[in-house]
């Protein structure tokens, strides 16, 4: 039995949230009987007063997702080749949202099949179709899980700057977890 995350989970600070998806599972339904998977291992957090964040400038149509509830998938295109996925947190009014940096997968030869933003979405299929969807609803295509995959096991959390980002790249608003060699890159 799964266990979908609450929309509370998500309706609570983005700082909070971001670090407590790391160890969850990202299930998405892509047929009936068809799921791809992956445990999250990296993440990154964007609040409402955050300059790098979509929402800093106010609502638009690509960022609208951000403004309502939490537990509200947002997806958006980078560099004309790229999607990536992001989680919504806070309430509504308050956007909010956390970056899936990196998943591990479990069933694949190349541990780092979907190690960076872009390298997951290619790996889930993930496309603009999977903008707003309701992640805590059972029945949606895309979900995520507390499946308890690292309960038995150790891990650490690391703690650093964000990448990969021009405004305020110095935030420390990145999670990881440590032991995980799906992580997208390593800073020294």
């Amino acid at each position: 039995m799964v266990k979908v995350l609450k929309r509370a989970f998500f309706e609570r600070p983005t700082l909070e949230v971001a670090p407590e998806l790391l160890g969850k599972e990202i299930i998405l339904k892509q047929s009936k009987k068809k799921y791809k998977l992956g445990i999250i291992v990296e993440v990154e957090a964007y609040t409402h007063d955050d300059p790098a964040c979509h929402a800093a400038r106010g609502k638009t149509p690509r960022n609208e997702v951000m403004f309502g509830r939490g537990g509200f998938s947002y997806v958006y295109f980078i560099y004309g080749m790229y999607y990536c996925l992001n989680f919504v947190t806070e309430k509504a009014d308050i956007p909010g949202a956390v970056l899936i940096r990196a998943l591990e997968v479990c069933d694949e030869d190349d541990i780092r099949v979907a190690s960076g933003p872009g390298k997951l979405c290619n790996y889930l299929k993930v496309t603009k179709e999977h903008n707003k969807i309701d992640c805590c609803n059972k029945d949606s295509s895309l979900i995520v899980v507390d499946n308890n995959y690292y309960k038995d096991k150790q891990f650490s959390i690391i703690q650093t700057n964000r990448i990969g980002i021009s405004k305020a790249a110095d935030y420390p608003w990145r999670w990881y977890i440590k032991e995980s060699k799906a992580v997208s890159k390593i800073l020294s």
